[in-house]
């Protein structure tokens, strides 16, 4: 049976913070492809990672319960390269 936990997403890319209550066992991939789409962010996802309390998820086919986020747990999802700043 799976839980649902509250989470905060900041999504650098807007500069926006988005709380999504989720299943515990959704995928991190799925969490960022819902938090990009929150924030009418259309980039592809595969350029963004997701980083929890200061580490990049890199198997983003674990769930948020393998990964141990906390109800209200807050989530980074930026872009994989910064872009140069004119």
């Amino acid at each position: 049976m799976s839980d649902t936990i509250p989470v905060r997403v900041t999504v650098l890319q807007a500069w926006d913070e988005v709380t999504l209550t989720v299943p515990d066992q959704m995928t991190v991939h799925e969490l960022k492809r819902r938090a990009l789409d929150a924030v009418r962010v259309v980039d592809n996802p595969a350029a963004f990672m997701v980083k929890f309390r200061g580490a990049e998820l890199p198997n983003e086919e674990r769930t948020l319960a393998q990964e141990q986020v906390p109800a209200g747990g807050a989530l980074i999802v930026l872009r994989r390269r910064r872009r140069a700043v004119r």
